[in-house]
């Protein structure tokens, strides 16, 4: 067994919109400017907050998902990426407790109390006065065996207003957040922008100091009992090269896969597509991200003909989601204009008006592929394309939750080539799997 006695702080939202992550990437960096080591987390199958929790700590944000990865390996994720670390601040997932399919699993409070950890909710306040302390008492008086740290406040007005909302809430108040849109982090249609292209969220360090009582977070976050977890699995002697891609299109990947991956006994390099050759590897690993984006830029990236000889020599290539577009012949932009991709897939791509699929994945493989027959995973979906296969496409991962690539159908198969829309969370088991898959 191996344990973590890092004090830990849960920041949860009433619902998606709160002002959440503001709160929860301020906090980061105020504890980090005081000089502490601050390891993030984000609830659920999200990949672009962490990619502000990353750049805000300088540490790696880990995905903490009980649906996609068990309550077990929850705690071993939190134990294994808090060493070295003086404390760890867990940004939730939508409200507090919403889970999946309307229930509790994976969300925020399940996860809270997987890890034992404080709570700090945060409202937006806006518009609200005594009605506030009715919905922070509803909050926390929905499941008792939460502990709530205390309220953050967001999009506060006046001092007279902050007098009128604090005095019915039944937790302390531990920060006042006043409404600001200077530091309104922008959208698209994924999600928020990512850390590189908004520095905005990086400033709420000084706001975050001037307006929350870090003491008091401080204070309610060393006192969550220890977490203890199965001990982490040796990693293997490399015994082949996985070169992964790694740039502002291909930017959606779960650290835990490649950690899995290592322990399999995968040597990853990191490469990046937009701006390099193909490296010579035994593997190559294309995760999701924003080809449609950087379509221009990759019809003439420098991997193409690498990718495409690589491909026709038998070498095993996986993709998700951005990774099955530019594996795929042609990328089509929302307004019709179609670029060439790398063409190692017998489909095209079509961007949409709006979301094709959002949600979780339980699937299979069907023996297809370099996967062997019968290797379980999960994972998750979201996705604003679609896939047009040629009528004889051979696909290898048969879903029993989700919509993939055509009716519950995904990861479709050329020669080695195998790539779907699910974000497949790779874990012990499936790592193994495409290690085997890799070295037969």
């Amino acid at each position: 067994m191996q344990t973590s006695s890092v004090p830990k702080i849960v920041i949860a939202g009433t619902h998606s919109g709160c002002g959440k992550t503001t709160a929860a990437v301020g906090i980061m960096a105020a504890l980090r400017k005081r000089g502490l080591v601050v390891q993030p987390f984000k609830v659920g199958p999200d990949f672009i907050d962490p990619t502000h929790h990353t750049q805000v700590c300088g540490r790696e944000s880990r995905n903490l998902d009980p649906f996609m990865m068990t309550e077990e390996n929850v705690r071993k994720t939190f134990v294994s990426a808090t060493k070295g670390a003086d404390i760890a601040v867990i940004e939730g997932v939508m409200g507090l407790y919403d889970g999946v399919d309307g229930g509790d699993e994976s969300s925020t409070a399940h996860v809270a109390r997987i890890l034992d950890a404080p709570i700090i909710l945060v409202a937006d306040v806006k518009g609200m006065s005594r009605s506030c302390g009715a919905l922070v008492s509803g909050y926390t008086g929905f499941d008792k065996s939460l502990r709530f740290a205390g309220a953050v406040l967001t999009k506060g007005g006046s001092e007279r207003h902050r007098s009128m909302v604090c005095s019915a809430l039944p937790i302390p108040v531990l920060g006042w957040i006043p409404r600001t849109e200077a530091l309104a982090v922008e959208s698209r249609h994924l999600g928020l922008l990512l850390a590189e292209e908004d520095s905005r969220l990086k400033q709420t360090a000084e706001l975050i100091e001037e307006t929350c009582l870090l003491d008091e977070i401080l204070k309610a976050a060393s006192a969550a009992p220890a977490v203890s977890a199965a001990a982490d699995a040796e990693e293997k002697e490399p015994a082949f090269t996985l070169a992964a891609a790694s740039d502002s299109a291909f930017c959606f990947s779960y650290a835990d896969n490649f950690t899995a991956l290592r322990n399999a006994g995968a040597e990853i390099v990191f490469f990046s597509p937009l701006e390099d050759t193909l490296p010579k590897a035994d593997a190559y690993y294309f995760c999701g991200g924003y080809p449609e984006l950087h379509a221009k830029r990759l019809e003439s990236s420098p991997c193409t003909s690498g990718l495409k000889k690589a491909a026709d020599s038998g070498t095993p290539i996986f993709g998700e989601c951005g990774g099955l577009m530019w594996l795929s012949r042609t990328v089509t932009d929302s307004a019709g204009k179609t670029y060439r991709m790398a063409g190692v897939l017998d489909a095209d791509s079509l961007m949409q008006k709006r979301f094709a699929a959002l949600g979780y994945s339980i699937g299979k493989t069907c023996g297809s592929s370099y996967l062997a027959n019968g290797t379980a995973f999960r994972g998750h979906e979201f996705h604003y394309s679609i896939c047009e296969a040629d009528r004889d496409a051979r696909f290898d991962f048969l879903l029993s939750r989700g919509k993939g690539i055509a009716g519950g159908k995904d990861g479709l198969v050329c020669g080695n080539t195998l790539a779907g829309y699910t974000h497949i969370y790779f874990g012990k088991a499936f790592a193994d799997a495409f290690a085997a898959g890799v070295r037969r």
